[in-house]
């Protein structure tokens, strides 16, 4: 994800945030890439003057990060998040801007219809996977995990678990103890290329099943003991992963087959490889 999507041809340097588990996106090519200008520095300069709120906030929304200059040096410039970078793209009066603001007009709005109505965020997630080619067998699978992830998730935040970091540290121990690989192990399985590519979109049935039992088991036990603080449910998430694991083996015992797959959907997409089988 060397270049960001939405600016198609501009190049826009990048660098991901293993801490954060985000990326971050050059402010000095966004701005280049939307207002032609040939000093964006100047330009940034200009913008936050004019814009107070963005301003205040600035070292917030833009921290210096190390990325590739154009004459191959690294050097620390002002970076932002997808989510910084809509920030910005409000302040910029200029044409190229426009589709992008209409376009966080449209999703704005779609995003307070969905907290009025939370079954439309399920039904958008569905047609965004149907559009990518994924079987209505696996989008339900899917859905079914990303509300157990949550509900782990949030129970995390309530017992002190701190998100990002830790989070991360304890999905890769209930991956673990599940499949025997840490998801970065579980993607170089796969042979999926960068930090880009969500690991649970190229799971098959039986990848995604297990590892639904994993969280949910982690969940019921993070309940039934009380874990408080990262160290505790860290024993939680090791034990929840382990009866997913424990099934798993079982399940590769009996059927001679390994459940852990090669396979990715980055070439021939989930509904076309569910045919073919």
């Amino acid at each position: 994800m060397s270049n960001i999507k939405l600016f198609e041809s501009k190049k826009i340097r990048s660098v991901w945030n293993e801490q954060e588990q985000k990326w971050y996106f050059s402010v000095a090519d966004v701005v280049e890439a939307l207002t032609d200008t040939v000093n964006a520095k100047d330009y940034i300069k200009k913008m936050r003057k004019r814009d107070t709120e963005l301003n205040f906030n600035w070292g917030t929304i833009c921290p210096p990060l190390e990325m590739t200059a154009a004459d191959g040096k690294k050097r620390k410039i002002q970076a932002a998040t997808a989510e910084g970078l809509f920030r910005i793209i409000q302040s910029i009066p200029s044409p190229k801007a426009e589709p992008f603001k209409l376009w966080l007009a449209k999703v704005g709005y779609e995003r307070l219809e969905e907290i009025e109505n939370p079954e439309l965020a399920s039904k958008r997630i569905r047609e965004i996977y149907r559009a990518k080619g994924y079987s209505d067998e696996w989008i339900e699978k899917r859905i079914r995990g990303i509300a157990v992830r949550d509900e782990l998730t949030n129970e995390w935040k309530k017992r002190g678990v701190k998100e990002h970091i830790e989070f991360a540290i304890l999905t890769s121990e209930i991956s673990k103890a599940t499949f025997g690989l840490t998801p970065s192990e579980y993607k170089e399985v796969k042979n999926l290329p960068g930090k880009g590519e969500n690991l649970r979109d190229h799971m098959n049935d039986l990848e995604l099943i297990f590892t639904m039992l994993g969280e949910a088991s982690t969940t019921e036990i993070t309940k039934e003991a009380d874990a408080k603080g990262f160290i505790e449910n860290k024993t939680a998430a090791k034990k929840g992963g382990k009866i997913a694991g424990d099934a798993r083996e079982a399940l590769e015992k009996e059927t001679g087959k390994k459940v852990v797959s090669k396979e990715n959907y980055l070439q021939l997409t989930e509904k076309k490889k569910r045919k073919l089988k």
